[in-house]
């Protein structure tokens, strides 16, 4: 597989934008003319959703710093942002996307904390999520495990338990909760969404729930129990009503072959 297409095209797009109106960069703190690769740019986009000040600073440059020793964690969020443009069908594509979606900036914030905390630097790892989780109303814990290719549309009041597992192409809307239910406790007691989920805006999923590949939770449901895979659940029951007709995304292998 060759070069990911973001690689070639992402940051001369972005600086290009910036050039086009020079008030965007001021209003984000960015200053382009610092921006080398993509490693800087990414920071950048994230150390932009925090406050002015020194955490600002310093949070840039730990970003930058993991973005070129793991080349792996660079490739994950170009996986997310394509997945995000294709998706959110927003004008302007990738840069816009990177620059000013919200949600795709909660998966970045996620992203750098899943990677501290896996690196053993686990009271840096929390702290840098309590960050973004004052700076963007989302709160993803980095102990939980979110696959390439997720789309979290608007992110706005999102919640994402320690145990939770996100598998690729999963999509999820503004206000969704994966959460426990205090009675299964311990480890795994958060859902699992599997490949190709979709769970729409305001909806609960609650306890050690598996949420099978290519189901759809309805906005608002409030959901207990398993959903077998490709049905669509509703309400505050999470009443299943079978099979659906939502044929799902373009996948993240899908948009990648396509680039090929």
């Amino acid at each position: 597989m060759g070069a990911h297409r973001l690689r070639q095209t992402l940051l001369s797009d972005t600086l290009e934008l910036l050039s086009t109106e020079p008030g965007v960069a001021t209003l984000l703190g960015i200053e382009p003319g610092e921006l080398s690769d993509l490693s800087e740019l990414m920071a950048a986009v994230l150390a932009a959703c925090l406050p002015e000040g020194k955490a600002r600073v310093w949070l840039r440059g730990l970003a930058v710093e993991l973005f070129r020793q793991r080349n792996d964690l660079l490739e994950t969020q170009l996986d997310d942002l394509l997945v995000t443009s294709a998706r959110d069908g927003q004008p302007g594509g990738a840069p816009r996307v990177l620059l000013f979606a919200n949600g795709y900036h909660a998966l970045l914030s996620y992203r750098v904390s899943r990677a501290l905390w896996l690196a053993g630097r686990e009271e840096l790892a929390l702290a840098v999520k309590s960050q973004f989780t004052r700076a963007l109303s989302v709160e993803i814990w980095p102990q939980a495990e979110i696959g390439r290719g997720v789309w979290l549309d608007h992110g706005l009041g999102l919640v994402i338990g320690q145990t939770a597992v996100i598998e690729e192409d999963v999509s999820l809307w503004h206000g969704v909760t994966l959460g426990s239910n205090f009675v299964d406790m311990g480890e795994g007691r958060h859902p699992r969404l599997r490949r190709g989920a979709v769970v729409g805006a305001g909806a609960m999923i609650l306890g050690p729930v598996e949420v099978g590949a290519g189901a759809t939770v309805a906005a608002g449901a409030i959901v207990t129990r398993d959903v077998p895979p490709g049905h669509v659940v509703t309400g505050p029951r999470g009443t299943d009503r079978g099979a659906g007709r939502f044929a799902g995304f373009a996948t993240l292998a899908d948009l990648k072959g396509r680039a090929e």
